[in-house]
């Protein structure tokens, strides 16, 4: 489990980058038909529904985050494309696998689970990039320090992280499993202090 943070910080600054309007390519599993995801999220909602300073993510947008692309002014389509059809080939070669959530742990920007196992998501990240290597010289982010894991709420003040602690505390709720059998390309936006997103492909594993 992470060390927990002192205070609460606004996860929704603008990166380098960033700016309204803009929309960014990004390699995610995302969680449609996730029933066990979406009972599981739905009750730390209503746990933390009276807390201020959170924005609550639905089910709609529930994702983990595995590998940025860039952004769509600066990635031609075609190439989109290209690295999507070298990833396809890739992850023929990765197996579908399950994913666990428990109880989420509070970052300074976030409430997260971090999901368990680990190293079936980075074998994915790993095929993504070696497919992103195929089409490009060189490969966006770094292949290090990949955390997988899924944000059930974001802070959009700074604040204490006291209330945010007591409500998760009175929260019980059974672990949740996920059947992973494919990744999404999207197109992301974060215009409303909320991810959302298009889909652009998806590809399946195994």
């Amino acid at each position: 489990m992470s060390t927990q943070p002192e205070t609460m910080a606004n996860h929704w600054w603008w990166r380098p980058g960033w700016r309204p309007g803009r929309r960014f390519y990004t390699w995610h599993f995302t969680f449609q038909g996730a029933a066990e995801v979406h009972r599981l999220a739905e009750t730390y909602r209503k746990g933390l529904a009276e807390v201020q300073g959170l924005d609550l993510v639905p089910d709609r947008w529930l994702h983990l985050t595995m590998q940025g692309l860039g952004f769509v002014d600066e990635v031609p389509e075609k190439e989109a494309r290209a690295i999507v059809d070298a990833a396809t080939a890739r992850l023929r070669a990765v197996p579908a696998f399950h994913l666990l959530l428990d109880r989420p742990d509070i970052t300074p920007e976030a409430i997260r689970w971090e999901a368990s196992p680990s190293r079936q998501p980075a074998d994915v990240r790993t095929a993504i990039r070696a497919a992103i290597a195929d089409v490009w010289p060189q490969v966006p982010e770094t292949a290090h320090g990949f955390a997988p894991h899924v944000s059930i709420a974001y802070s959009n003040s700074r604040g204490p992280v006291a209330p945010v602690a007591e409500a998760l505390g009175r929260v019980e709720a059974e672990p949740a499993r996920a059947h992973i059998d494919s990744v999404e390309l999207i197109v992301l936006n974060r215009d409303h202090r909320m991810y959302e997103w298009e889909r652009f492909a998806k590809v399946p594993l195994g």
